[in-house]
C-alpha cells in the first residue's frame, strides 16, 4: 500500500484561537499549528505581531492528508468561519495582523483558491466585496504554546471571547447554526 502525502494549507481568518477548532474536528486533518506568516520580521512573537507593524497576521497552518479531505473542502471551512468582507480586521479584532488571506503553497492550491473565491462571491451571502488576499505562502512561524489548542487549555475564555467578539453571531446569521 502506497503511503499517502501529507499536504499543507495555510489561512489567515483573524484571531487564530477562533479557527483552531473548526479544522481541528475535520478527519484528513493531520495535525494544525497556529502562528504568523506574511510579513517581513524573522521570527515574530505575540508582542511583535500585535504591534502591527511586523506585516504579519495570525494565520492557521493545516497539515492534511489530500486522500481523505481536500483543498476544497478545507477552503469551504474556511470561508464559513469567517467574515472576507471587512479589510485588515476580524469583527472586534482591528489591525493588519487580522486581515484574511489564502497562502497557497503552489499553483493548484492558488488556482483552487481563486475559483473557491469567485464561488463565494456569487453566494450573495455577503452584501460587501470580498477582500481576501490569496497570496504566496511565505515563512510560517510557529505561535508561543500557549495560543495553541486555547480552545482546549482555556475553554471559558475562548467561549466568551467567540462569543462576545462578534464572530459567533455574524456566522449564525450568515450560514445558520453550524458554520462548518
Amino acid at each position: 500500500m502506497e503511503s499517502s502525502k501529507i499536504e499543507c494549507a495555510v489561512f489567515a481568518g483573524g484571531c487564530f484561537w477562533c479557527m483552531q477548532h473548526p479544522f481541528d474536528v475535520l478527519n484528513g486533518v493531520v495535525s494544525t499549528s497556529v502562528g504568523y506568516t506574511g510579513g517581513h520580521k524573522e521570527g515574530p512573537t505575540y508582542k511583535d505581531v500585535c504591534s502591527g507593524e511586523t506585516g504579519h497576521t495570525e494565520a492557521i497552518e493545516i497539515q492534511f492528508d489530500p486522500t481523505q479531505i481536500s483543498y476544497s473542502k478545507l477552503l469551504d471551512v474556511f470561508w464559513r468561519n469567517i467574515d472576507p468582507t471587512t479589510p485588515n480586521r476580524q469583527f472586534a479584532d482591528v489591525g493588519s495582523q487580522y486581515r484574511t488571506a489564502i497562502f497557497y503553497h503552489d499553483e493548484e492550491q492558488k488556482q483552487i483558491a481563486e475559483s473557491s473565491k469567485e464561488e463565494m462571491e456569487k453566494t450573495g451571502k455577503h452584501d460587501k466585496p470580498i477582500v481576501t488576499e490569496i497570496v504566496p505562502s511565505s515563512v510560517f512561524y510557529k505561535a508561543e504554546e500557549y495560543h495553541q489548542e486555547y480552545y482546549k487549555k482555556s475553554s471559558d475564555r475562548y467561549k466568551r471571547y467567540n462569543s462576545g467578539s462578534g464572530r459567533e453571531r455574524y456566522l449564525k446569521r450568515t450560514w445558520g447554526e453550524d458554520p462548518e
